[in-house]
């Protein structure tokens, strides 16, 4: 069973940075397209970025996180990590990594965008990320 593991959450002050790993055992994270989520008290879950698969070079952010989140990827580890810089206090959210066996794209596959939460459908438990002075 795909079963992604997501860490490094914490708290930290507006400016400052935190980097999120998500991991996997029995299942190489190589292949396969990598999303993060993150949903906040209230809100809908929403996409933060994708990874494709693979080469790994190709990364897609949502507006709100553009040039101050970055994904990559650690094959020898089998991981992927989220960088988030320049952190704001609406970045306050649980975080979730998330992986389909289907999914090696980053493109729309069936009609389905990678920032919607059905694109993937493997889910880690999510780490929170609280940004306050």
């Amino acid at each position: 069973q795909v079963q992604p593991v997501e860490s490094g959450g914490g708290l930290v002050q507006p400016g400052g940075s935190l980097r999120l790993s998500c991991a996997a055992s029995g299942f190489t994270l190589d292949y396969y397209a990598i999303g993060w989520f993150r949903q906040a008290p209230g809100k809908e879950r929403e996409g933060v970025g994708c990874l494709t698969g693979s080469d790994g070079i190709n990364s897609y952010y949502a507006d709100s996180v553009k040039d101050r989140f970055t994904i990559s990827r650690d094959k020898s580890k089998n991981t992927v990590y989220l960088q988030m810089n320049n952190l704001k206090p609406d970045d306050t959210a649980v975080y979730y990594c998330a992986v389909d066996p289907a999914r090696r794209t980053c493109y729309k596959l069936d009609g389905i965008s990678w920032f919607e939460p059905i694109a993937f459908g493997s889910w880690g438990q999510g780490t929170q990320v609280t940004v306050s002075s």
